[in-house]
């Protein structure tokens, strides 16, 4: 059996990776190991951990990495402690393959150990492009440690490619998240109500804005002007999601925190809503707004609008569901107006996905099989473009 290792520093990641985290475990080929770093492990960020542990999953390691400071040179310094956590975990269990998801600094230091401990590693969603984020440079920096690639789109499947990866290693299979969208029983209305404690009965926006780390107004301005938009829209109520330990983080939570204080009666914010929960807020609500890759990804596929505000999101592949905006409060307002207009609801019941049918797992499982009976030979040789 080859030992496979999944790494998860976030809530977000952990979500996508759990579909095939499940094909991995039910598969008599392999053998599941699961790494538990960052975020995961935080109080102050839900201890979500223990809802690992209640999807059915064992935790084989966890990596203590997240100082509690979200300065640039906290994050800096979290990441050099990640390092000598994963070395120790990693020489302990001993992989055949390290699975990693995405772009951020946990998986960057992750990627970076298994990659000096010569670990074949096999990269999902690599080739996209967040032109506001820190995430950009660190995701294709993973992809050039990485051996295997699944990305969710023909357009990144090419972007790995031009960056000198050969294309029998690299795989369109979709986006992961879809998969959670046919797999999971979404609760109904009323039970995700009962389940947050929060009444949905009347139309709401989801929310979640997380710290932008590479443009020119800071955090705190960006939200505070999303905020003041959000008080233009006296009838709706407010589902938000707090966001990840990026530099900055702090500052948004202690900000929803004072609003939700002073607009008790129509926001509610939550540490963590668990894959299902999250999911089942999105499909019942009238919009999704804020910056996270989720608007981009899963909410078309319910047919529901997307307000993307800001840079953070800049240059993934995008349907007409998404309404982008800049950070002002006069042009978030306007695209909320547009989202929740009727014209507008009844253009996003036409939009196709582009991120895949909702099979990913299936797919790259057959990969791993093929692979996993085959020499790995690390000497990677630089692909040129014809």
């Amino acid at each position: 059996m080859k030992k496979i290792c999944f790494i998860t520093g976030t809530r977000a990641e952990y979500g996508l990776l759990m579909p095939l985290m499940k094909a991995v475990q039910e598969d008599d080929n392999f053998q599941l190991q699961l790494l538990v770093t960052g975020m995961h492990l935080s109080p102050e960020f839900g201890l979500t951990y223990q809802q690992i542990e209640r999807d059915g999953f064992t935790i084989d390691e966890k990596v203590e990495m997240l100082l509690s400071a979200d300065s640039a040179s906290s994050i800096a310094k979290s990441t050099g402690l990640g390092m000598i956590g994963y070395t120790d975990a990693l020489m302990r269990l001993q992989p055949d393959w390290v699975i990693v998801l995405g772009d951020r600094y946990e998986v960057f230091a992750a990627t970076t150990t298994a990659f000096l401990l010569r670990i074949p590693i096999a990269h999902v969603s690599g080739g996209e492009v967040t032109e506001g984020a820190t995430d950009d440079a660190m995701r294709h920096a993973i992809s050039k440690m990485s051996y295997l690639h699944f990305t969710s789109t023909d357009e990144y499947k090419r972007r790995v490619e031009q960056l000198g990866e050969s294309p029998d290693r690299v795989f369109n299979v979709g986006a992961t998240g879809l998969d959670n969208i046919l797999q999971l029983d979404l609760l109904s209305r009323e039970a995700l109500s009962e389940s947050i404690q929060f009444d949905l009965s009347t139309p709401y926006l989801l929310v979640t804005f997380h710290p932008v780390t590479l443009e020119s107004q800071s955090s705190e301005t960006q939200f505070q002007a999303f905020l003041d938009a959000l008080d233009a829209f006296p009838d709706l109520k407010v589902v938000i999601t707090l966001p990840n330990s990026d530099a900055d983080g702090r500052v948004i939570i202690n900000m929803i925190q004072q609003y939700v204080k002073e607009n008790a009666h129509r926001v509610a914010a939550y540490t963590s809503l668990g894959q299902l929960r999250y999911l089942s807020a999105m499909k019942h609500a009238v919009a999704v707004v804020g910056n996270s890759s989720s608007g981009i990804i899963e909410t078309p596929a319910f047919h529901i609008p997307t307000v993307n505000i800001g840079d953070r999101q800049r240059g993934r592949a995008r349907v007409s569901s998404i309404i982008d905006c800049p950070t002002d409060t006069p042009s978030i307002i306007e695209a909320i107006q547009q989202a929740v207009s009727p014209s507008f609801q009844a253009h996003c019941k036409t939009v196709k996905n582009p991120y895949g049918d909702g099979h990913t797992a299936e797919r790259i499982m057959q990969i791993l099989r093929k692979v996993s009976n085959e020499t790995v030979d690390l000497k990677k040789s630089f692909y040129d473009l014809k």
